[in-house]
């Protein structure tokens, strides 16, 4: 069942046949790029689509707002009128006026003073929502005993709030308020404002921002104000990016501040709503109409904070008579908080961090000046089908370069795709930047490149299978035709100088290679046989390693050889497998094709040239010996659950890998069963206790040495008699304190 599944998935990557898995890769993809930007309503408690959506569409959105941020940042607005001043309760005024919070007479005091200069609207950016406790009568509460006469005096003075619901309602002025999503012991549970106007469409309830619960200033002051506002903002990842003008409290809709502060300063009666079936489009003030997206938000466009300074004010000032008047007269002035540890700081898409009710400002300005960024509705679908439409044409013309003809073409491939992607970005962030500078359209370029990035490597992922799989299978015909020919010609010393020949060695590949003293023997017992080593460096920092003993012997194991070191090889470098995988995916290749039903153990292992880790899978092969540099040795068995039995012996066995940690000189002896059981003229083996012998005292040893005390030692115990099996060692010593 495993062997036809990798079957099955190697099929699925290979050119040709894998259009249809490109095909699914991409639709899934569309698919969850889509999910990720769905706006769920935000009343409803996540469902599973909305929670996959969150989880599987992650990479989406953040690139998308990376992409966001990044044209604002590369265009930030540029003012077109100073319609907005900000009287700031800053360090000057608390250091000169008193800590915060001031008695409410006084903030009725600053709204008199700003009034004197006839703005078009004061909104304040403060919550009042718990009566003044240094009003008169609550001073003369907190008298002590025997201060009856001025206890009563305080009492028939007006209250604190009486003065400031005074100063509210003798000029146009916007208490703000904000959305809870929990109850608090200030909390409540709706908000005196002036109706809005729906028109007919959707209910725009169930798309808007709905919080249960309000923070709002004392009834008397909402009554005296001309009208209330939410100030709550909605944050993502820590940055505002997106303002609502359209809210709701506990089901009732409820102005932005930005919205609010234009009917005040216009004499609207009321804000209209414009609704279609997706939601809210657009919301109208008198003659100014903005639209929004169907959740009743606008991408706002930022100004540097430098260029919003000169629109600060001190509240000292103010009330000190030294403000100029223009900064006030017409203006619509916005009161709020900018002292330290006052202030409600907020990052904004430009990166900058300022006070909330400078955020309240700008999206004022923005509304005014009619500069909102908008992402409509049938934007993201637009991109679906851009996006569709590339991939579809890279997957149709990719696919026609599976024939063999085109193998040239797939070998440049991967520096082709390349430089497609870099194209392919530069257009589409290109398009996105002239969308958002001339439109004021959000173009989600990053999705696209994204979406394509991913299915150009699954493409060129398959072409180098593809190109794996021809290559291996000519390496595997040019080996069966030699090796016919050779015999045929009755040339097998030549088949055995290619055997020789197709094994690697270390005086050539790793030459350079400091970390590692590597030394091999292969001695057939005919011209041609069946043991099998090798090595390559996967990376600059793995050694790959393999050494194997085929069943039979002869022609026939030779080729089963050459088969097997040629897949070994070609799975552990191109595809980084580890040993495990490669055992596994041998296993199944090799089992597929195998008429002779041969079987070979194997010793499949990947040292880590600097840390000395070792991961090694025993398909039924002997237990290699590890020498230390102090002469001590030990097998090194495999545990139960790792391991196996020989490669081709059980279809569809997982194998496992075990791993060791290397100590820097440690020597690793792995042997063919031709050594332990090479016998004499008395049929009398070699053994593993000679061979253990032979190795003792060898810790300091070179590789090469180490080789030849056993080859010298076996040759004695056999004599003049015949060898009866290949032999074959390969021996690795880690020595990294000997890179320099």
């Amino acid at each position: 069942m495993l062997k036809t599944l990798l079957d099955r998935i190697q099929r699925l990557f290979l050119l040709g046949r894998g259009q249809p898995l490109a095909l699914f890769i991409l639709g899934t993809l569309l698919l969850v790029n889509v999910l990720s930007e769905v706006d769920w309503a935000p009343r409803s408690q996540p469902g599973a689509l909305q929670q996959a959506s969150a989880v599987l569409g992650s990479p989406f959105r953040v690139g998308r707002q990376a992409l966001f941020d990044g044209y604002q940042q590369l265009h930030p607005r540029q003012s077109q009128s100073a319609p907005v001043t900000i009287v700031a309760i800053d360090e000057t005024s608390l250091t000169q006026l008193g800590q915060w919070p001031w008695p409410r007479n006084r903030t009725g005091a600053l709204i008199n003073a700003i009034a004197a200069h006839q703005p078009a609207a004061i909104g304040l950016d403060i919550y009042m929502p718990e009566a003044d406790q240094t009003s008169p009568a609550r001073v003369a509460d907190n008298l002590p005993p025997g201060h009856t006469e001025l206890a009563t005096a305080l009492r028939g003075l007006p209250s604190h709030e009486t003065q400031l619901a005074a100063a509210l309602r003798a000029a146009p002025t916007v208490l703000g308020a904000a959305g809870f999503d929990f109850q608090t012991l200030s909390s409540s549970a709706g908000l005196r404002t002036q109706p809005l106007t729906v028109g007919a469409g959707a209910d725009p309830l169930a798309h808007v921002r709905n919080y249960p619960w309000v923070l709002a200033s004392l009834p008397e002051l909402q009554a005296a104000a001309s009208g209330q506002a939410l100030l709550s903002v909605d944050m993502t990842g820590g940055v505002v990016r997106r303002m609502p003008l359209v809210m709701a409290v506990n089901g009732q809709l409820v102005p932005g501040l930005a919205l609010e502060m234009l009917r005040v300063a216009t004499g609207s009666s009321a804000i209209e709503v414009a609704m279609d079936a997706r939601g809210i489009k657009s919301v109208s003030v008198a003659d100014l109409k903005v639209p929004t997206q169907p959740s009743g938000e606008i991408w706002l466009h930022f100004a540097k904070a430098s260029a919003g300074a000169a629109r600060y004010v001190s509240a000292a000032a103010v009330l000190a008579g030294q403000v100029d008047p223009e900064l006030l007269a017409g203006k619509l002035v916005l009161i709020g908080l900018t002292g330290q540890g006052l202030s409600d700081q907020r990052v904004t898409a430009l990166g900058e961090m300022v006070p909330g009710i400078d955020i309240q400002a700008q999206s004022i300005e923005s509304v005014f000046d009619g500069r909102v960024l908008l992402r409509p509705w049938w934007m993201k679908w637009l991109e679906t089908l851009l996006i569709g439409g590339i991939g579809g044409l890279l997957v149709w013309r990719m696919s026609r370069a599976h024939a063999p003809q085109q193998d040239a073409a797939l070998q440049t491939l991967p520096l082709r795709a390349l430089w497609l992607m870099l194209s392919l970005t530069l257009v589409l962030l290109a398009a996105g930047d002239a969308a958002f500078v001339w439109g004021a359209q959000l173009v989600d370029a990053a999705s696209a490149v994204i979406i394509l990035l991913v299915l150009l490597a699954s493409l060129v992922l398959s072409a180098m299978i593809a190109v794996s799989r021809r290559n291996a299978l000519l390496a595997q015909e040019q080996q069966r035709l030699r090796e016919e020919a050779a015999v045929a010609a009755g040339e097998r010393s030549a088949a055995w100088r290619i055997q020789l020949g197709s094994l690697p060695k270390a005086e050539h590949l790793l030459a350079r290679e400091k970390r590692l003293d590597l030394a091999t023997l292969l001695e057939p017992a005919k011209d041609v046989g069946g043991d099998l080593y090798d090595f390559f460096m996967i990376d600059a920092q793995r050694l790959g390693f393999v050494i194997g003993d085929v069943s039979g012997k002869g022609l026939p194991a030779s080729l089963f050889m050459a088969v097997t070191q040629t897949l070994t090889r070609s799975i552990a470098k191109h595809a980084h497998a580890g040993p495990a995988a490669v055992a596994d995916l041998a296993n199944s290749e090799l089992a597929s094709s195998n008429p002779e039903a041969l079987f070979v153990t194997m010793l499949i292992g990947v040292l880590d040239l600097e840390s000395g880790l070792l991961t090694l899978v025993n398909a039924g092969h002997d237990s290699p010996w590890l020498i230390h540099p102090d002469g001590s040795m030990a097998h090194l068995d495999s545990p139960p659950d790792a391991g196996g039995p020989p490669i081709c012996m059980v279809d569809d066995f997982p194998y496992q890998a075990q791993q060791a940690q290397l100590a820097p000189g440690d020597a690793l002896v792995m042997y063919t069963d031709g050594i332990t059981e090479a016998m004499n003229a008395g049929n009398e083996i070699y053994g593993g206790e000679r061979l253990e012998k032979a190795l003792q005292q060898a810790g300091t040893l070179s590789a090469q040495a180490l080789i030849e005390r056993v080859r010298v030692d076996v040759g004695r115990h056999v004599g003049t008699s015949e060898a009866s099996d290949d032999m074959t060692l390969l021996v690795l010593r880690w020595t990294p304190k000997a890179q320099s």
